[in-house]
């Protein structure tokens, strides 16, 4: 009896997506899901969102892979949308949780570096950390109370909502 054995490989999408929220929407549809995806805004052959994918196994996509999204399976940078212990992000949790219950590497507050361990973010059940140079890092700014919450949100304000 033979045994196939599932090898991690990264692939490079470029469907044309406008925004991160179509982007976003294409990759938590996938079944299986990847174990890291991540988004990438791409000027070339017009601005679009490139998506790199980290599998478990091989996946196939349908659409020739674009110049675009080769620069997005590089994986220079990135921001994730899919990665290990995502589902464990929600509701109110402490630096140290997240850290502990996820793959991100870092929180840091907007300007002003690492965030205490024990200080406490607001998740909004909507975490999208940064993948720079091998690491997950999740971006925060204050909010009251002493409190966190991540950079991005679920529903930005119009003036930021293509950044």
């Amino acid at each position: 009896m033979s045994q196939s054995v599932a090898t991690a490989r990264i692939v490079g999408v470029s469907l044309g997506h406008r925004t991160l929220a179509e982007a976003d929407h294409w990759i938590t549809a996938l079944t299986p899901a990847p174990v890291l995806a991540c988004t990438h805004l791409v000027a070339t052959p017009y601005p679009h969102v490139a998506i790199s994918l980290l599998t478990a196994a091989s996946f196939e996509t349908g659409p020739e892979l674009a110049t675009a999204a080769g620069e997005a399976a590089a994986g220079r940078d990135g921001r994730a949308v899919r990665f290990p212990g995502v589902e464990r992000l929600t509701g109110e949790l402490t630096v140290s949780e997240i850290l502990q219950r996820s793959a991100i590497s870092r929180v840091e507050v907007l300007g002003g570096g690492p965030a205490d361990p024990a200080t406490v973010v607001e998740t909004g059940d909507f975490v999208r950390p940064r993948f720079r140079a091998g690491e997950l890092v999740l971006i925060t700014t204050p909010a009251a109370g002493g409190r966190l919450i991540p950079f991005e949100t679920r529903n930005p304000t119009p003036c930021c909502a293509d950044h």
